[in-house]
Formats: structure tokens, sequence, C-alpha cells
């Protein structure tokens, strides 16, 4: 068998998996036991704005890098909070400890552990793990993707046949578009129905619920470990300019490539 150069085997798949199968279990358990208590945020813009911090973060990335310097000592490691432990290896770990920070601080259980194995600079194998829902999300190969919840495993599929006139968006600009971009794009406000809640909107998307979610200003750590799973459920994944989604910035993820391209068309006037 002939393995792409920015692939992996079936067995290093099945491995890695694994690994990030037990990983989202023993998070959720540091989580009840160590972590699931009173806290104060701190705010890390120091008066320009809020960007909220928590030790929950740091203790969640400790967790995590502890987890993985001992079973991969060689691969490198870049993290939200910790960056970047440098490293020769073509594995790379890229992990935000709490995605949606500002959930997690009033109480929104959509938060989630995000975590992605990269090969040769391409997230392959992801983990968003939901500590208070109880669930998680995670691809096993490159065209298979489930969410386990309750010890059921319901394999992740998008809605692909879904028509441009029947789409459900969610989607959210963290305060990044001006209202003059706003302006601009007013077919797609109309179309913003649903509530953008944090890596869970990807996940309902993995799930079929949603057909569209959009993002703006996504570091690498928001999306990596979500883009192979997006991949694996079917779904399609691009920056707002139609590139690549892994360099991070203003995302936009469709169930099928003609709705994407809409979209596309739809959003070029606030580039």
């Amino acid at each position: 068998m002939i393995v792409a150069m920015d692939q992996l085997s079936k067995k290093e798949f099945r491995y890695y998996a694994n690994f990030l199968n037990q990983l989202a279990k023993d998070m959720t358990k540091f989580y009840n036991l160590k972590l699931n208590k009173p806290f104060k945020p701190i705010n890390k813009s120091r008066g320009q704005g809020y960007d909220p911090v928590t030790k929950a973060d740091r203790a969640f990335e400790k967790f995590i890098r502890s987890k993985i310097q001992k079973k991969f000592p060689k691969h490198e490691i870049i993290g939200e909070e910790f960056g970047r432990k440098k490293s020769k290896s073509d594995f790379t770990w890229v992990i935000d400890p709490i995605d949606g920070t500002r959930s997690f601080v009033i109480g929104n259980p959509t938060w989630s552990n995000l975590i992605a194995l990269n090969y040769k600079g391409n997230p392959v194998v992801g983990l968003a793990n939901f500590p208070k829902l109880n669930k998680y999300y995670l691809n096993i190969s490159k065209n298979n993707a489930y969410v386990i919840e309750g010890g059921k495993k319901i394999k992740l599929s998008v809605n692909k046949k879904v028509t441009f006139k029947n789409i459900k968006v969610a989607g959210a600009f963290h305060g990044w578009l001006s209202l003059k971009k706003q302006s601009k794009i007013s077919k797609v406000l109309k179309l913003m129905q649903f509530p953008c809640f944090d890596a869970l909107s990807y996940a309902h998307f993995c799930e079929g619920k949603i057909d569209i979610v959009l993002q703006c200003q996504n570091k690498i750590w928001d999306v990596h470990a979500l883009i192979p799973i997006i991949y694996a459920a079917g779904g399609v994944a691009t920056n707002w300019k139609n590139g690549e989604a892994k360099h991070g910035g203003s995302i936009l993820v469709s169930a099928n490539k003609t709705i994407h391209k809409k979209m596309l068309k739809l959003l070029k006037p606030a580039l």
C-alpha cells in the first residue's frame, strides 16, 4: 500500500486516534476531579478589550502536554498558552486547551478541548472534546469520523444534498468585521439565522444539523483539530478567499462545493 506524502497509513491513523480517544476520557475526568470549581478569569488584553484566560486553560494545557510528551517525546507541540516546543519531527500536536473560554467563564457548556495531530504541516487527526456535555468528536481515518456520547459511537456525515435555498447557517464575527464591511454582505447576515457556539457549531455541522459555519479571526489552534473531522464527515473548508483553512483567519465550512462557492461569492465584498 502506497501512502500519500501528507497522509498516514491505516495502522498509524488507528494508533493516534486510539491515543486521542483515551485522552478525551482522561481530560473529562481531569476536569471533573480538578477543575470543576469556582474561579476568577484573567483578562489577557489588559484594558485593550476582553480576552479572558483562566487557570483551567493553563492546567488543561499542562495536562495535555504531559500526556503527549510521555507518549511521543520527539514530537513538536504548539499550544495557545505555552507556545511552541520545537522539534525536527514530521509530527506536530496543536492544542487549544479551552476553545470558547468566554463560554467557560459564564458557565455555558459549549467550550471544548481541541487537539490536532499534524503530519508534515497538515492536520490529519483531530479531537474536539466537550467535558460538560460528556461527548467528543474524533476522526479515525481520512474518511471516517464519529461522535462518542454515553458509550455510543455515531458516524458523522454532513448534509451533502442540501440546496442553497434550504441552508442552515451559523456564524460569528467576534467583533472583527466592521459594520461597514457587514453592510456589504447583507445577504449573508440574513442567512445567519442559527447561533454559533464555538467549536460545537462545527461539530453540529459534521452531524448534518447545520449546513454552513462561518467565523472570523481563527488562530491555528482554533481550527486544526476541526479540519480533519470536517473532511472525514464530507465537508468543505477554506478561508473566505478560498485558500487553505489550516492557515486560520476567517473560515468558511460548507456541506458541499456548490453552496460553498455561492457563499464565497456573497462574502467577497467583505474582504
